[in-house]
């Protein structure tokens, strides 16, 4: 079976989420339903509904939202990849939490790399595929 990461001084459930170019490292432990950002309070991180929404419901699926205290720290792209790395970090930390989530996670996509990326810019063009508009005369 899966076995999950765990804090080796503090006991804290952990779990590594990456979308695109960003990347989130979140920390679970035992309490309230309190959610810290990158030291900031979770609705003034994520201020758009639907990003806040993607992440709660990692959360609501388990029923954990407010058994635990979670912490994340989460850097690169723009705040909706940054949701979405949140998203696959918390599933994997609630995984490491409890064994018995992975099955429903898993089931419902919530552990499963989106491997979307930017492609890169090829020489001669002037972006991914874009090339140079031609000129007749």
């Amino acid at each position: 079976m899966l076995v999950g990461k765990k804090d080796k001084v503090s006991g804290e459930s952990l779990g590594t989420g990456r979308r695109k170019s960003s990347v989130a490292r979140v920390r679970i432990k035992l309490g309230a339903g309190k959610i810290t950002v990158n030291d900031r309070e979770f609705e003034t991180y994520f201020v758009n509904d639907t990003e806040r929404r993607l992440v709660l419901q990692t959360l609501d699926h388990v029923g954990h939202r407010d058994k635990v205290d979670v912490f994340i720290r989460v850097n690169g792209g723009g705040t909706c990849s940054q949701a979405g790395a949140v998203r696959m970090g918390l599933a994997r930390a609630l995984v490491s939490l409890n064994e018995e989530n992975f099955g429903p996670l898993r089931d419902d996509g919530y552990l499963t790399r989106d491997s979307r990326m930017k492609e890169r810019k090829k020489y001669g063009l002037r972006g991914a595929r874009r090339g140079v508009q031609f000129s007749k005369r």
